[in-house]
């Protein structure tokens, strides 16, 4: 569910570009959602419900699966342009590279809560922490190649800065992992995942891989359209967007195993059905057809 991207050198009209490579996203004990650039196993465990009153209406509203597909979050219209300016990124500076970070996620902030009040649905920041070694979360082990993590136990985003990253940087593909990594803390808090799991912890293992691809690409279009309030070319040009774009379209389904996030035709058409409109309605892959979810 979560997806960590490792950087891949894309060359294009006689530049390199290194981009997020794929969004790949798997799901630890507690509902962990992780980058991985390459996935042995993918392991998921829905959350646990408590038991007495309280237990029973967490129950009720996992079950309701409305929270998925008539979420008010999808009638808030086109996320607000906030202005966000993430400051350079040059090679090798462990400080520009935090301060961009936390720059994009301050305007991941404001865009989503402006959303959120719009919906009238309370909203709560994820927690950022950077690390440059891995570590240990609330929802389980770092995994191997994960350069980005969200863990909805103690919603936190884990962001890693790597020696490789360091010395090519693509603010482009950095931005992008973290609004997908973002586009998690939506669906946790909006409690679009609420109904994911108590459906994914019923279903069989054809059916759970359905519903994760539907996790993933929410996830992908939600970042796509968060990917639109940046889009005035101080951030990033339309050939470079293209370009990761088409190449996702040709790549993003090989590192994984299974095809629990999508083929990679369908991670760019979502990515850039989000980009187009702008607004979460568009990214309401919950009542998409299972052809628009393969």
């Amino acid at each position: 569910m979560n997806v960590s991207h490792r950087f891949a050198a894309l060359a294009a009209a006689g530049l390199t570009l290194t981009v997020a490579a794929t969004s790949q996203v798997f799901v630890l004990p507690n509902a962990a959602s992780a980058s991985v650039a390459s996935v042995s196993q993918v392991q998921q465990a829905a959350p646990s419900v408590a038991g007495g009153a309280a237990g029973a209406q967490s129950a009720s509203a996992f079950a309701n699966k409305s929270l998925a597909t008539k979420n008010r979050i999808y009638r808030t219209g086109r996320l607000t342009d906030v202005n966000c300016r993430t400051g350079s990124l040059p090679s090798g500076s462990t400080a520009a590279y935090k301060r961009f970070l936390t720059r994009v996620t301050n305007c991941l902030n404001t865009a989503w809560g402006s959303q959120f009040r719009k919906a009238r649905l309370p909203f709560s920041k994820p927690r950022l922490r950077i690390i440059t070694r891995k570590v240990n979360t609330p929802c389980g082990k770092w995994s191997a190649g994960a350069d980005g993590y969200y863990c909805s136990s103690n919603r936190t985003m884990y962001m890693l800065i790597t020696r490789k990253q360091l010395r090519q940087p693509f603010p482009l593909g950095i931005a992008r992992l973290m609004a997908h990594e973002y586009g998690h803390h939506v669906q946790q808090v909006s409690k679009i995942w609420s109904y994911y799991w108590t459906a994914r912890n019923r279903a069989g293992s054809s059916q759970r891989l359905a519903l994760s691809r539907r996790s993933e690409l929410q996830a992908e279009c939600f970042s796509g359209a968060f990917m639109r309030t940046l889009r005035d070319g101080r951030h990033f040009s339309d050939q470079q967007w293209n370009y990761t774009v088409n190449w996702f379209r040709q790549n993003g389904h090989k590192a994984w195993p299974q095809n629990d996030h999508g083929r990679g035709p369908t991670q760019a058409k979502w990515m850039t059905r989000g980009y187009n409109s702008g607004s979460p309605g568009a990214c309401n892959t919950w009542a998409a057809s299972a052809r628009n979810t393969t």
